[in-house]
């Protein structure tokens, strides 16, 4: 498997289901829900959409259901109807839980990319099947530690409203240079109030404390990122304390940014397939 930028094809049709605050999209590659293993659910960061998973989701993880949706605001989803409630991190996670119980999913893993991760350290207590969890590009940081879990410039990540020049921007600084159209694309259609709304909930220290959240969950716990992510603090996020951090330290690919995932699915890949073995997940 080559890098996954060039395409951004997924497998089979959309699919939507509705919940309070909109249509969700997703991909299923096991509608049935016919494998005993935990779904793996890759959820997408700021401004981006399920299509950056593209490689994942045409990976091998063994006889197990994949799921991916556009969180509300994002790609093919909705708007959100009630966007000050829906576009929090603690919003994002409600949906993520209804939308599960949508598709009768009692078990799952996530795979959390940066704003993804943060709303899967929000489903630790909002969703008790969650069996497992992988963060990239996401320090678990409170309202005291926000400015040490990441660097100084975090980009448009909470701008309103941006430019034609400022999404390909922005999408550079959130993938690769030079970006691939398709991520541009779905940084321009990323409803604006979700940028804004859900950095002035982060920052205001509105979510949880995910700082605490990770020294006391029994949850396991992969953090996998780029030792070249131009937004997280890596000292900072190795100096935590876990309580299920999975080989006692997060993983670092050396050369890679904030979305190792898409620059390097099969080392990626590989990590994520390791970590569900030695859980046993």
């Amino acid at each position: 498997m080559g890098n996954g930028l060039e395409s951004s094809s997924l497998p089979g049709p959309a699919r939507y289901a509705e919940t309070r605050y909109g249509r969700v999209a997703y991909t299923d590659t096991d509608p049935g829900g016919s494998f005993s293993a935990p779904p793996l659910l890759f959820v997408h960061g700021n401004s981006a959409s399920r299509k950056v998973f593209h490689a994942q989701l045409a990976d091998d993880f063994g006889p197990r259901r994949l799921l991916a949706l556009d969180l509300l605001g994002h790609g093919e989803s909705d708007d959100a109807t009630d966007p000050e409630r829906a576009y929090t991190q603690r919003g994002y996670a409600a949906t993520i839980a209804e939308f599960l119980a949508l598709l009768g999913v009692e078990r799952a893993v996530v795979v959390g990319w940066s704003l993804g991760g943060h709303i899967g350290l929000e489903l630790i207590p909002r969703f008790p099947g969650l069996t497992g969890l992988v963060v990239t590009g996401t320090p678990p940081v409170n309202k005291d530690t926000l400015m040490e879990g990441f660097q100084p410039t975090v980009g448009y990540a909470g701008a309103e409203d941006i430019t034609a020049g400022q999404a390909a921007e922005f999408a550079e600084q959130i993938t690769v240079s030079p970006p691939p159209g398709w991520v541009v694309e779905d940084v321009r259609r990323t409803d604006g109030r979700a940028r804004r709304i859900m950095f002035a909930s982060f920052s205001g220290g509105h979510d949880s404390d995910q700082k605490a959240l990770v020294a006391r969950s029994p949850v396991p716990l992969a953090i996998i990122d780029g030792r070249d992510d131009p937004f997280i603090d890596h000292d900072y996020i190795a100096s935590l304390p876990y309580a299920a951090l999975w080989r006692g330290a997060p993983t670092v690919l050396e050369s890679r940014g904030h979305a190792a995932f898409l620059e390097d699915p099969s080392r990626y890949d590989e990590l994520v397939r390791a970590f569900l073995h030695d859980n046993q997940l």
